[in-house]
């Protein structure tokens, strides 16, 4: 196996899907023997991350798009290194990204949302979507189609919890043991559209007296989604985890997932809840409707509509326990077969080979 050298440069302060997906690539080339840089913005969730990771990392100051300490110093480090490939995520770290001149790394920017590409993008040598959707968009912008590629994210299967522990977690968050328990992971802001699950949910707590629902997130709408769950009539039944740097726990209780989100590029709350093996229900956004095959590995429903919302819950609660397990063991296999770390990380290792291979080959 050749080794291909990579920097992977994000500078967000947040800590969601692309951030997680960040540390998933650094971690999986690095196991496959490759040489990774990770730069990362410091004093965040991810520069802990990558302290308990360890490798070279390092953590710059990433304070806005015209940051020019942070510009110096991540070309330092392109001189220091000498990577094939730098990756930025995100358009700060896109935006600081300017490789020196002569210096034959290829700049790849990783898209995981439709952003503006004038002033954010378009300097890049190469660009990968991860949905065909955004694969699309990257192309109607212009951008040399040899240089574009589609490449998922990915998430390891996750490994079975034992009984004693999913108790444990419940009883913390005051559920009861015998609770048929739906959960949600998503940051509390309008887009992710937990304004739509709790009248969902108010809807089938008369007739399904066990459900509980599991909210596993913070954000700015927290405060005015605990008053609505109040409003409903619902607050005993809602339970709030708060933000959690490692979700996982939180799936392994559960029995059901819902993402209720209005727009969702990809969904990688979706990959997640696939990993655990739980049955889910989905908006059908642009990411949940590439990922998901409606009744066979997971149930789709109308976006921004509590009832429809509500009625696919429904539906994964009356199918009994049998039914809902067949689901989330083929929400497992599509995730095991399309979405897996091994498939994903040669797929990116493929592309970056291409762009030095293609350059060599015209020398």
């Amino acid at each position: 196996m050749d080794e291909i050298t990579t920097m992977h440069v994000i500078g967000s302060r947040q800590f969601g899907g692309a951030e997680r997906f960040f540390l998933r690539l650094v971690s999986a080339l690095r196991e496959a023997g490759h040489p990774t840089v990770a730069v990362a913005r410091r004093d965040t969730p991810v520069a802990e991350a990558l302290d308990r990771l360890g490798g070279r990392n390092h953590f710059l100051s990433f304070a806005n798009s015209w940051d020019f300490a942070t510009r110096g110093a991540l070309r330092g480090l392109l001189r220091y290194y000498r990577p094939a490939v730098v990756q930025t995520y995100m358009g700060r770290a896109t935006r600081l990204m300017r490789k020196p001149r002569g210096l034959p790394s290829f700049h790849v920017a990783r898209l995981g949302g439709y952003y503006r590409i004038d002033g954010y993008y378009r300097h890049c040598d190469a660009w990968i979507g991860n949905t065909r959707g955004l694969h699309r968009y990257l192309l109607e912008q212009g951008l040399p189609p040899a240089r574009c590629t589609m490449i998922g994210n990915f998430v390891a299967p996750a490994p079975r919890p034992a009984p004693s522990d999913r108790i444990a977690l419940r009883h913390r968050h005051g559920i009861p043991a015998d609770a048929t328990l739906l959960v949600a992971v998503g940051r509390m802001i309008d887009k992710k559209g937990f304004q739509d699950l709790l009248p969902a949910v108010a809807m089938l707590c008369g007739d399904f007296r066990g459900l509980h629902l599991l909210l596993v997130g913070d954000g700015p709408r927290r405060r005015e989604l605990e008053a609505k769950a109040a409003a409903l009539g619902i607050g005993e039944r809602v339970h709030w985890a708060g933000w959690q740097p490692d979700p996982d726990a939180h799936y392994a209780c559960s029995d059901l997932f819902v993402c209720p989100s209005r727009h969702e590029p990809l969904g990688n709350v979706i990959l997640e809840a696939w990993s655990h093996g739980l049955p889910l229900v989905s908006t059908r956004s642009d990411g949940a409707a590439e990922l998901v095959r409606d009744g066979e590995t997971g149930i789709l429903c109308e976006v921004a509509s509590p009832a429809e919302l509500a009625a696919g819950i429904r539906t994964l609660l009356e199918m009994g326990p049998t039914a809902r397990e067949r689901l989330g063991r083929a929400g497992r296999e599509e995730l095991r077969r399309a979405h897996g770390p091994e498939a994903i990380t040669q797929r990116y290792l493929n592309f970056y080979r291409g762009l030095t291979q293609r350059v060599a080959a015209t020398v």
